[in-house]
Formats: C-alpha cells, sequence, structure tokens
C-alpha cells in the first residue's frame, strides 16, 4: 500500500511561519492568491497592548489567522531556550502558552514550534506530556521525507536557502512511471515574514508562491492537517493477509494498492 494525500495526490505543501508579527498580513495575502496553507507559531506572552506594532495584539492575531483559514500553534509564552528552564518553568512555558491560545482562539491547540529551535529530551518529554504533537525545529534537511520523529520536526528549508527554487522544481517534477518507485512528498518551508521585510525580498515568497500554488498535483494544508492525516494513514486497521482493510479515523483517507487508489471513509472496511 502507498499512502497518497487527499484527492489521491501524491504532493503536500504546507508552511510554517513564527513569532506572531505583523508582516503575517502580507505573507498570508500571498498564500491565499495561491492557495496555499499554513501554520502561525505564536507567543501568548507578548502580544502587543497596542495596534500598530510589530507584534500584533491578541485581537489582531486572532482576527488575521481565524479569518484566513490558518492554523495557530505554541511558539512557548515568552520566546524562551526550553532547555535552559527547570521543569516547572519549562511546563509553564508549553501550557500557559497553550490555554492563552485555546481561550482566544476556542480550539484545542497541539501544534508547536521550538523558539531559537533548540529543545531537550526532557522539553520532548515535556510536550508530550502536555498533549502537543508536534513541534518543528530548525533543522533543514532539503528533503521531502514523510516526518517520523514529529517531536523533533525538521523542515525542507528555510525561505532563505540558496537552493529553494531547485528543490521546488525537484518536488514538483512528476512521479516515476514505476509504481514501485513512487512515494509521497511534503515540501515543509519555514521562516520569519519579517525577515522579507527587513530584507526587502518579498519577490522569494511571492515567486515559490506562485511556482508551487493553484497546482491540482498538490495538497495545500496547515501543520496540523498533515500530522492528523499520516496518523490516520498510519492507523488504518489490516487483516493479517493485508486485503481487508478498515478506517478507524474521521478522516478520508487516500491510498494505491496494486495500482488502483483507493479512498477510505471513516469507519468503512474495503477488500482489496
Amino acid at each position: 500500500m502507498l499512502m497518497k494525500f487527499p484527492g489521491g495526490v501524491l504532493k503536500a505543501l504546507t508552511l510554517s511561519y513564527d513569532d506572531g508579527v505583523c508582516y503575517d498580513r502580507k505573507l498570508i495575502e500571498i498564500m491565499r492568491k495561491h492557495g496555499l496553507k499554513g501554520t502561525f507559531n505564536v507567543n501568548s506572552g507578548s502580544f502587543a497592548e497596542k495596534s500598530g506594532e510589530r507584534k500584533m495584539t491578541a485581537e489582531e492575531t486572532k482576527q488575521l489567522y481565524e479569518e484566513n483559514g490558518m492554523e495557530v500553534a505554541l511558539h512557548g509564552l515568552y520566546h524562551r531556550h526550553l532547555e535552559d528552564l527547570h521543569a516547572p518553568v519549562m511546563c509553564y512555558e508549553v501550557m500557559k502558552d497553550r490555554e492563552n491560545l485555546e481561550a482566544l482562539f476556542g480550539k484545542v491547540v497541539r501544534g508547536m514550534a521550538y523558539a531559537f529551535g533548540t529543545y531537550s529530551n526532557d522539553a520532548v518529554e515535556t510536550l508530550k506530556r502536555a498533549g502537543i504533537v508536534y513541534s518543528r525545529t530548525t533543522i533543514s534537511n532539503e528533503k521531502f521525507d514523510i516526518p517520523k520523529d514529529w517531536l523533533r520536526l525538521e523542515a525542507t528549508c528555510h525561505h532563505n536557502n540558496p537552493r529553494l527554487f531547485e528543490l521546488a522544481e525537484a518536488f514538483l517534477s512528476p512521479e516515476p512511471k514505476e509504481e514501485w518507485r513512487q512515494r509521497p512528498r511534503l515540501f515543509y518551508l519555514w521562516g520569519h515574514s519579517y525577515e522579507f521585510n527587513d530584507n526587502n525580498n518579498w519577490n522569494i515568497i511571492e515567486k515559490f508562491a506562485e511556482m508551487t500554488g493553484d497546482r491540482e498535483d498538490v495538497w495545500y494544508a496547515t501543520n496540523i492537517e498533515v500530522y492528523d492525516y499520516v496518523e490516520a494513514y498510519k492507523n488504518l486497521v489490516l487483516s493479517c493477509d493485508g486485503k481487508i482493510v478498515y478506517n478507524p479515523s474521521a478522516l478520508d483517507v487516500w491510498f494505491c494498492d496494486n495500482g488502483r487508489d483507493y479512498c477510505l471513509k471513516p469507519g468503512e472496511t474495503v477488500k482489496l
């Protein structure tokens, strides 16, 4: 069986941008223009007190991300290195940020990006106990692999990577004709929207969005949507001979078996 993304495609694209700054407005405008989706990682302990600041107010944050269908995730209450904190403070940095964002958005928040991209094994264990299911580092692997360690999540690349467009071309290239060579691909882009402003290079994300957006062979998703979908596929229940498949999740799950595509509905069982 070969996992496919919603719609039966083999490519997925997601973005992850940090700090909840005013320049996210322009970034989201570009994303929406080309059909891209993503996740914005917020420090709820450092909202601006009034409009017009580099950071946004809590209400501005809620309005921007909610109205545009973007995921909001943790970035640490005060953007501190988790590995430097004593255990109780580390727990507070994570749980208070989660509590604040859930109260603001009225949704369960399960994702995160590590402040400064740094972490420790103790931090990972803290996130597990706090109900966080993924957390992005700042490591770029320049690959399109489906993540295996979601709490030490690596990205494909930062938008300033000199190979960005080379990687985008590789990502968009057609799948091999041979089924046994086909693999699902995930392009995971990260950064900070203020970098486009500070470096006067909005053209980079505009070109990337134009290049990768509005394609029928790509699924555009938030970080949590990718996580939930991959987990739904992993949790398919198979008979001992692999010929009967049951979907216990609440999501449609797509896969290919012996050259035939299947879309397994929630609660559905299919014989291959």
